[in-house]
């Protein structure tokens, strides 16, 4: 599919790309499909919605940055979306790169959850207090080289 997004005009997406979410994203609810877009600069992923070409947000796999990120979200939530084993899970996090030069953050509280099987998703709010909305990217980076 053809889609027009806000940082590399008309791209085109593998069917295995599209993704829906049905309740949208937290602030933008109405906007339920969206395709998942290589970016230039890895391991970061651009959500590209398919409905507004000049809405899209930066995602990262938290795993790369957090080496203890857990999410722990009850059954009843993930069948939402159709998720059956953990293996159907993929997990992704918004990122924030603010024009001022403060750090690149990621919001651990708050990931988004896809279903690998039937590309549906959601966003979800973790309960346990130690994540964050502005985990430091670069300086998680940092850490991991120096061991």
């Amino acid at each position: 599919m053809e889609v027009k997004t806000r940082t590399m005009g008309i791209v085109n997406v593998p069917e295995n790309h599209l993704l829906k979410i049905p309740a949208g994203l937290f602030g933008f609810e109405e906007y339920t499909q969206f395709a998942l877009v290589d970016c230039k600069t890895k391991p970061f992923v651009w959500l590209q919605s398919t409905d507004n070409s000049d809405l899209a947000f930066l995602l990262i796999d938290p795993f790369l940055v957090c080496e203890d990120y857990e999410t722990d979200i009850d059954d009843k939530e993930l069948a939402k979306i159709g998720i059956k084993e953990p293996s159907d899970v993929l997990v992704l996090t918004l990122v924030t790169v603010p024009n001022d030069g403060s750090p690149v953050t990621t919001n651990l509280l708050g990931p988004l959850i896809i279903n690998k099987k039937n590309m549906n998703g959601m966003q979800v709010i973790l309960s346990e207090p130690k994540w964050t909305t502005k985990f430091n990217i670069l300086e998680a980076l940092k850490k991991q080289e120096g061991k």
